[in-house]
């Protein structure tokens, strides 16, 4: 990072941080205890200050995906930034709320000054009420994004949730009819440091479902396929009655991994690719499995990752789809939904299209008809079921996370499509 970036990101760091000071001490200036108040000032610097010199070394320190051990320090360094910095936020929105009304009531009363001594008195003591009335709501707002975030750090990010979808579709063969498949994507195994436990739990609750497919749309690991030591195992766990078809994601490709050569990185992939296989998977590269059942058949497409700039295109639709012109149903699985909104949406006909990537920005809020994540500014299809016509487009998102240590509002999914003869 230029020093010029480094020095604005540590301006906005310390104002925020002042400003919050500011009124941390309005609301300690009441207490009895003098030393309590030292040790929450004091307290209140050495975390910020701790937090401070762990951006500038994650900043000077290039990639966090340079090298697999990183993870952990980086991640969790992220989470505590978004952890204090997020609610600080929050806090400083209402304490600007008092300045500003502080401000105003101060310019009224020089322009309108009370007629006497005991209205003047009581203006004064209005004011300072109310100052320290909306400090102390702040400080109760900013308490439920650092709720929210901490939990989302400590158990949100193993919280899987199963969501299911029942299809139906004229021209599926008859033999497909009840077809079970569990759709899951964006593993990135090296994101949870060896917890084989919580992986298992999420294993656990895709075989309970009984599959007659699982379909995983990509991003296996974080960059470097030596992610997957130890993990074969535990992964190879997942049972389906058919098969399991899998996809690479723009992670799987090394593009964000530092390699003494292109060789390694070439190696890198062919090691990951041998993971899929290890772990029971039949991967797709640009290219189709007819699927069998009583002598009807269906077409599972894969391709490789196809994304929008700056996201790296892979893929070719049409040579995966070579020998599939004649198959009265197709299954899509591509890694990134902008794929199926440029190349499928009404150019093919594939009925059903299979993605993740989004990850749901691992932060938003679903509740209801109420369905809302940043991420949407950026993916106009980021998670969940799309249907344009005749053709669906399911968004999963994602088994596991990246970059910030958890999910806020945004659990680990494990998708159960059914599909129905119409």
């Amino acid at each position: 990072m230029k020093i010029g970036g480094l020095i604005i990101a540590t301006i906005i760091f310390v104002l925020i941080d002042l400003y919050t000071f500011k009124g941390l001490k309005l609301l300690t200036s009441g207490l009895s205890n003098p030393t309590i108040r030292t040790v929450i000032h004091y307290a209140y610097w050495v975390i910020n200050i701790a937090l401070l010199v762990g951006l500038f070394i994650m900043i000077n320190s290039g990639s966090a995906f340079s090298d697999p051990k990183n993870y952990k320090y980086f991640f969790y360094m992220f989470g505590l930034l978004i952890l204090f910095t997020v609610p600080k936020l929050v806090f400083i929105v209402f304490h600007g709320l008092e300045d500003l009304w502080h401000l105003g009531t101060n310019l009224f009363q020089k322009i309108s000054p009370p007629k006497d001594a005991v209205a003047e008195s009581m203006f004064d003591g209005e004011v300072i009420g109310r100052r320290k009335f909306l400090t102390k709501v702040g400080l109760i707002a900013a308490a439920i994004p650092f709720t929210s975030i901490a939990y989302g750090m400590l158990k949100g990010r193993y919280d899987f949730r199963v969501l299911r979808e029942s299809l139906s579709f004229p021209n599926l063969p008859s033999s497909f009819h009840g077809l079970k498949i569990v759709h899951i994507s964006d593993i990135h195994i090296g994101s949870f440091f060896d917890n084989h436990e919580a992986v298992e739990k999420g294993i656990t609750m895709v075989n309970e479902l009984e599959p007659d497919i699982i379909f995983f749309t990509g991003d296996l690991v974080n960059n470097y396929a030596s992610e997957m030591h130890g993990w074969v195992p535990v992964l190879s766990k997942l049972k389906a009655r058919i098969g399991k078809y899998s996809i690479l994601g723009n992670h799987d490709y090394g593009d964000y991994g530092d390699f003494p050569s292109v060789l390694a990185k070439e190696e890198n992939l062919q090691e990951l690719k041998d993971y899929h296989h290890k772990i029971g998977f039949k991967l797709l590269l640009n290219n189709a499995e007819h699927l069998n059942i009583n002598g009807e058949e269906i077409a599972i497409i894969g391709v490789e990752n196809w994304g929008k700039p700056p996201f790296k295109q892979y893929g070719n639709l049409t040579t995966a789809m070579n020998g599939t012109a004649h198959q009265p149903f197709k299954i899509l699985l591509s890694h990134d939904p902008s794929h199926w909104e440029e190349e499928v949406m009404g150019k093919q006909n594939i009925d059903l299209t299979l993605s993740g990537h989004t990850h749901g920005m691992q932060f938003g809020v679903e509740i209801g008809s109420i369905k809302w994540s940043p991420v949407k500014m950026k993916y106009k299809r980021w998670g969940g079921l799309y249907k344009e016509g005749k053709q669906h487009l399911y968004v999963n998102r994602g088994f596991g996370y990246i970059g910030f240590p958890g999910r806020v509002g945004m659990p680990p999914e494990i998708t159960l499509l059914e599909i129905n003869q119409a």
